[in-house]
C-alpha cells in the first residue's frame, strides 16, 4: 500500500489534503505538524511520498525539503504553496523538492499530481534497487575531442564503481582523478599532438595551440576509444586514442624526486600512484589501466581457514 505523510500546522488545510488523498483507493496517509515531527514519521514509517506545507513552525517546509533530499534521497516532497509563500517554494524546488500544488487548488490537481510524481518515483527505486543487483559491467565508448565529454566519462565510471560498491567514497575519487589525468593525455598530447615540454616553457600557448587544434584536421577528427569492465574484485580501463603515439620506454620517472616538479610528469605520477597497473601498448596510443578491490578482513580469514 501506498503511504503519503502529509505535514501542515493547520488543522483544516491537514485533513483536508489527508481527506483528498484518502479517497484513493490504495493510499494510507500519514500526518505530521511540522517538519521535524516529519522526519520523525519518516524514520518510524518510511513513506512513498511526503506532501508538506512551506510556511510552518519549528522547521518549515524547505527545511524539510532539504533534509529529506539528504536523509531520504528517494522519498518525493511536494509543497503545498500559498500566496506570499512563492519565493520559499522556489528555493524548496531548488533545493530537494520534487513538485509543487497550490492549495487553492488542491481539490482539482492534488490526487493527479501525487500520482504522477509517485510513478516516476516508483521507476527510480526499481532502478535502484537494480542496480544495486549489478555485479559486473562491461562497455565501450568512442569519444570527440570534447573536454566535457571525457569529464562527463569520468564521472559515469566513478558513479558505476559506486554502484557496484566494490570501492570507498575516497577509492573512488583517486580512481577518478587517475583515469581524468589518462585521458587528459590521450586529449592533448595524442590527439592533438601538443607536447608536453610546450606546457613547461610556456603555459599560455600550450593551451592556444591545443584550443587551435580542437578545430583543424587532421587533429579535430581524431576519437578517443575507451572500453570499461568493472565486477566486484577491479575495475579495467582501456582508453586508445588516434595519435601518432610515443616510445613508453621513454617516460620519464614520475616518482623520481627531479621530476615531482615537471608538470609533464605530474598525470602520470597520479596514474601510477592511485593505480595497480598502468601499462601502455609498445605505439604508445594506448594505456590500460587496472585497480583492484582490497579483500575485507572477512574474506582474509576465510581465506585463511581454508590455506
Amino acid at each position: 500500500m501506498t503511504t503519503v505523510l502529509v505535514v501542515d500546522d493547520l488543522v483544516t488545510d491537514r485533513l483536508l489534503a489527508g481527506g483528498l488523498l484518502q479517497k484513493h483507493a490504495g493510499w494510507n496517509v500519514i500526518f505530521a505538524t511540522n517538519g521535524q515531527e516529519a522526519l520523525q514519521q519518516l524514520e518510524l514509517h518510511l513513506p512513498d511520498l511526503v506532501l508538506t506545507d512551506l510556511m510552518m513552525p519549528v522547521m518549515n517546509g524547505l527545511q524539510l525539503a532539504e533534509a529529506v533530499k539528504r536523509e531520504f534521497p528517494l522519498i518525493p516532497v511536494i509543497l503545498m504553496t500559498s500566496k506570499g509563500s512563492e519565493d520559499v517554494a522556489v528555493q524548496a524546488l531548488q533545493r530537494g523538492a520534487t513538485s509543487y500544488v497550490s492549495k487553492k487548488r488542491l481539490n482539482q490537481d492534488l490526487a493527479e499530481i501525487v500520482e504522477q510524481v509517485l510513478l516516476v518515483s516508483k521507476d527510480q527505486r526499481t532502478q535502484a534497487r537494480l542496480l544495486n543487483r549489478v555485479t559486473r559491467s562491461e562497455f565501450t565508448v568512442v569519444l570527440e575531442n570534447d573536454i566535457t565529454l571525457l569529464q562527463s566519462l569520468v564521472v559515469y565510471i566513478q558513479t558505476q564503481l559506486k554502484v557496484l560498491r566494490i570501492f570507498g567514497e575516497s577509492e573512488r575519487i583517486r580512481i577518478g582523478v587517475a583515469l581524468e589525468e589518462a585521458l587528459l593525455n590521450s586529449f592533448y598530447h595524442g590527439n592533438l599532438e601538443v607536447s608536453s615540454k610546450l606546457r613547461e616553457d610556456d603555459y599560455d600557448q600550450y593551451y592556444s595551440l591545443a584550443k587551435l587544434r580542437c578545430a583543424q584536421a587532421p587533429y579535430a577528427d581524431r576519437k578517443i576509444t575507451v572500453h570499461c569492465k568493472f565486477d566486484e574484485l577491479a575495475v579495467a580501463v582501456t582508453i586508445t586514442d588516434e595519435g601518432p603515439g610515443f616510445d613508453p620506454s621513454l617516460l620519464p620517472d614520475p616518482r623520481d624526486p627531479e621530476n615531482l616538479e615537471r608538470p609533464s610528469g605530474r598525470g602520470l605520477l597520479l596514474m601510477k600512484t592511485f593505480l595497480d597497473e598502468v601499462e601502455y601498448n609498445s605505439k604508445g596510443n594506448e594505456v590500460r589501466m587496472v585497480k583492484r578491490r582490497l579483500p575485507t578482513e572477512e574474506e582474509i580469514i576465510v581465506e585463511e581457514s581454508f590455506a
